[in-house]
């Protein structure tokens, strides 16, 4: 019997964390052959919807959708906001929530059944851009921030955008098997299991902006990387006494100062091995010291290797 499984879609959201996800499940139909292990349906408030992209997806009404599905996944998308201000959307999400053996999300859909109170307590994860918003407008969510998806429970959410076709693999895999899942990575060239987290996708650099303050501080410790960039010597640099310094950067910015400095040197490093530099020559053009001490800095705050990094966005 197929496992019936819901997309929910809404005006702005993001195509393909509708489309991704269900082509992982409408390729499991394809390569699993008879019967077919899913039967997948678009919903929404209304019977066509026209996605960010300017695409129009035909959706059936959440009025005359199925009786509960085995499996419902919200996409995100820049609209998810006016989403959120859905009764229907709202009411939709619970109710599902209530009935179905699984809940799901892709990227920003978090932000739907954050406000319909299914992430309260709960692990959970969304597109690293709006990770900020996101803890400050749901406290009691477990955000983390670096998963391609989570799972705690019944509910499954996601990272950003392409990790909706991570999380459905995930569910075909729980399903149907490993075998089932690794050919359905293969046909749609993707990885079964991504090594790594969202945060190799996004900007590491995130302190500029932060504070005017600081920027002049910033700015300088960017030219000057291959010195060793010691409290007092940033201190100085800001005109400031060292406990000031320390005590004001960290109320700004949210970060301590050694943090902002490594998060510099590893976005430099990242550009470079992107233009074909050698892990070597990086590492000693940054400051880190050592080619190990890089790499270490790339695993704990990417998780991804200088070396993995370079394989996969030089050229």
């Amino acid at each position: 019997m197929s496992r019936q499984i819901e997309i929910l879609v809404f005006p702005d959201a993001q195509v393909l964390d509708a489309t991704g996800s269900a082509q992982v499940f409408a390729s499991a139909n394809m390569l699993a052959g008879k019967p077919a292990p899913y039967e997948v349906a678009l919903v929404a408030e209304a019977g066509e919807v026209t996605c960010n992209s300017g695409i129009t997806l035909g959706c059936q009404l959440l009025s005359d959708s199925r009786p509960a599905p085995d499996t419902a996944i919200v996409a995100g998308g820049s609209g998810v906001s006016i989403a959120c201000k859905r009764p229907a959307l709202i009411d939709w999400a619970k109710q599902r929530a209530s009935r179905v053996r699984r809940m799901a999300s892709v990227c920003s859909g978090a932000f739907l059944l954050a406000e319909a109170g299914l992430l309260d307590g709960r692990r959970a994860v969304t597109h690293w851009h709006r990770c900020d918003e996101f803890a400050a407008r749901f406290p009691k969510v477990r955000l983390e921030r670096d998963p391609i998806f989570v799972r705690d429970g019944t509910i499954w959410t996601s990272a950003g955008v392409t990790a909706g076709i991570d999380l459905a693999l995930a569910m075909v895999e729980e399903d149907h098997g490993r075998k089932l899942a690794l050919a359905v990575a293969r046909e749609l060239v993707v990885f079964l299991k991504r090594p790594g987290g969202q945060s190799q996708f996004s900007a590491p650099l995130e302190l500029q902006g932060v504070d005017d303050r600081f920027s002049e501080l910033h700015a300088w410790i960017s030219e000057n990387l291959r010195r060793t960039l010691t409290l007092d010597i940033l201190a100085e640099q800001a005109g400031m006494s060292l406990r000031s310094f320390a005590r004001h950067y960290r109320q700004r910015t949210g970060r301590t100062p050694a943090e902002a400095v490594e998060i510099i040197r590893l976005e430099r490093a990242q550009g470079l091995l992107e233009s074909g530099t050698s892990v070597a020559a990086a590492a000693r053009n940054c400051g880190f010291g050592s080619a190990e001490t890089m790499r270490r800095v790339f695993l704990r705050r990417l998780g991804v290797g200088p070396r993995d990094w370079q394989m996969r966005f030089h050229g």
